[in-house]
């Protein structure tokens, strides 16, 4: 159902308010560049500090720019089980294609309430469900075997997998079955979980170099393996420089190098990367012939 390079949206403030019409032209750009899908309101766009208005709003503002030319995948997470139905439920309102909904963080679940959490999400949920398995943010990690078990409901349509372990790619493969869609949610780790049988990378370098991961996200698709391990190591740097301070601060640093007058506000308590995270950066962006 989704496939190759999509972008994890940033969210661009401008006085302490989403800039909407800075990310109605980031949009635009990221379509122009060759994404294959949308991801507004994730971990990368600062979703935690977004009012219930401004994740409406910012969800809304992706769907009509995008105008049904790739699918929206709202995130749409929580660690309450009702206030992600909400969150769906508002998404599919305003017209978004899918909710990506995370592991719940914090409360730390059983693997039975995992399973009732997403199988309870789906069965409110107008839209298709990706879960999204993030254990170094959420602590809790939802196993293969309860992910095969949530997979057998019709809504729950694939994994945003972020836990770092390349050989979970074929095991849920195996027990999920070759149509779960698997998504990376590691741009560094994507040209090995593609040739395990992922599909493709929900991003955060996508943000900066959309067009250069559109191009690696088909070359593996269409198996032109040499070309995505050449563009690997063409981005692998910036991959790494945009995780050198906390998320999404090297990035909105590295968006304000190839889009110039892009804002670089953070809410708090992100606060704007270091010295040496920008100055990685920099010579991440030369490497990738960005800057």
């Amino acid at each position: 159902m989704f496939f190759g390079s999509i972008p994890a949206l940033v969210t661009p403030f401008a006085n302490g308010r989403v800039a909407r019409d800075t990310f109605a032209q980031f949009v635009e750009w990221q379509i122009g560049e060759g994404s294959n899908a949308l991801v507004p309101c994730g971990t990368t766009g600062e979703v935690a500090t977004l009012t219930h208005e401004e994740h409406r709003e910012v969800v809304a503002t992706a769907v009509q720019v995008a105008s049904g030319r790739v699918p929206v995948i709202a995130g749409c997470g929580s660690y309450s089980t009702a206030a992600a139905i909400e969150l769906v439920r508002a998404a599919a309102d305003v017209g978004a294609d899918a909710a990506l909904v995370v592991v719940p963080y914090y409360n730390k679940p059983s693997q039975a309430g995992l399973a009732a959490h997403f199988n309870t999400i789906a069965d409110a949920s107008p839209l298709p469900v990706v879960v999204y398995n993030v254990p170094s943010r959420t602590v809790a990690d939802i196993s293969v075997e309860t992910l095969a078990q949530v997979a057998k409901h019709e809504r729950i349509v694939g994994v945003k997998d972020a836990t770092g372990n390349l050989g979970r790619v074929s095991d849920q493969r195996l027990k999920c079955g070759e149509d779960f869609c698997q998504l990376s949610g590691n741009d560094d780790m994507a040209l090995g979980f593609n040739a395990m049988g992922g599909v493709g990378c929900i991003s955060v370098t996508a943000n900066v170099a959309p067009r250069l991961c559109a191009d690696f996200q088909s070359a593996t698709r269409e198996g032109r393996w040499d070309e995505a391990l050449r563009l690997q190591d063409r981005l692998y740097p910036l991959h790494a420089a945009l995780f050198s301070d906390a998320s999404p601060g090297p990035t909105k640093y590295a968006l304000s190098r190839v889009r110039k007058a892009f804002p670089v506000e953070l809410r708090l308590p992100m606060t704007e990367p270091s010295d040496a995270s920008k100055r990685a950066v920099d010579a991440a962006l030369e490497h990738a012939s960005l800057a």
